[in-house]
């Protein structure tokens, strides 16, 4: 297992087209082409939005209270890192340090990744995550775009007799040229399921 630490940013966060209420979260490397899609819920996408755009709420969100409650007690988040992947779920944590002691704090991911744009601190994960779940398009000009793309039911239900391991990467460049995140990881869970398989 390949604990090497990849840096990661946010590229983009848009409705997921599967989950209703739900956004995919895109965190890409900062040196490569991969990218990292994560599903979260509403709330957590507007709370790293709006300090994105650097908003400012009438009232504090959560996230903006833990930033506030650290700042008085001098607690720093030095970094998030995204450590574990379990049947699709993401586990991450935040190192936090405070008068020279260190500790790490479990966190959802997309709590995590609002903490740390508050904090303007590294985003990291394992080299074996972003190798497992992260996708890429290594040569987009190559992309044959003329046959029909498959949607997330023919994807989900699609058996070997119909549609072909090169088909399912063909759309996944497809859906990754197209910036189309959540469909893209959907497509990448089927081939790992069946690559796996062989």
């Amino acid at each position: 297992m390949n604990k090497k630490k990849i840096e990661l940013q946010i590229a983009n966060i848009q409705p997921s087209g599967s989950t209703s209420g739900a956004y995919t979260m895109v965190l890409a490397e900062t040196e490569g082409m991969r990218r990292l899609p994560i599903v979260i819920g509403g709330v957590e996408a507007q709370a790293i939005a709006i300090e994105l755009e650097k908003m400012t709420p009438s009232r504090p969100l959560t996230h903006d209270l833990f930033r506030s409650l650290s700042h008085a007690f001098n607690i720093e988040v030095e970094e998030v890192l995204i450590y574990n992947l379990v049947e699709g779920i993401f586990f991450a944590k935040l190192i936090a340090s405070m008068n020279g002691k260190t500790a790490e704090i479990d966190a959802r991911t997309s709590d995590a990744v609002a903490v740390a744009v508050r904090f303007n601190c590294p985003i990291y994960c394992y080299e074996f995550i972003v190798e497992t779940a992260g996708v890429t398009s290594d040569d987009e000009s190559q992309m044959s775009l003329q046959e029909p793309d498959l949607d997330l039911e023919e994807i989900e239900s699609a058996t070997d007799e119909d549609v072909s391991l090169d088909e399912l990467k063909r759309q996944l460049d497809a859906a990754l040229a197209n910036e189309e995140y959540e469909k893209a990881s959907h497509i990448r869970d089927e081939i790992n399921k069946r690559e796996g398989g062989e």
